[in-house]
């Protein structure tokens, strides 16, 4: 399947201590890049991500899928102590609510 460098998801922060703009791409979290400005650091990690792609698909890879394709189904799963579990069932009943609303509000 062929990605596009475009469709995935950046974040450009600035480096006061390197004092350029860092780039990185969230579905590549070990590649950054940087710039003197943050269009530039944009450019070049698009450029390193359309690379990463071509040399995993030359390889034979899994090419990591854009978040804004992916499909979400709305479930998470959480694990939490029993004494957490067990406030929140508590809380929950005092606020007339399901745990999952309980949480959802808090979210």
């Amino acid at each position: 399947m062929k990605y596009d460098q475009r469709k995935y998801t950046y974040r450009i922060e600035w480096s006061d201590e390197d004092q350029v703009h860092i780039a990185r791409c969230l579905e590549f979290p070990s590649l950054a890049t940087h710039g003197k400005t943050p269009e530039k650091a944009l450019k070049e990690i698009e450029f390193v991500v359309a690379e990463s792609i071509r040399w995993i698909e030359e390889e034979g890879g899994v090419v990591p899928e854009p978040l804004g394709t992916r499909h979400y189904k709305g479930n998470i799963t959480l694990r939490v102590p029993p004494d957490v579990h067990r406030n929140l069932a508590m809380l929950s009943a005092e606020q007339g609510v399901s745990i999952n609303q309980l949480v959802l509000s808090r979210l």
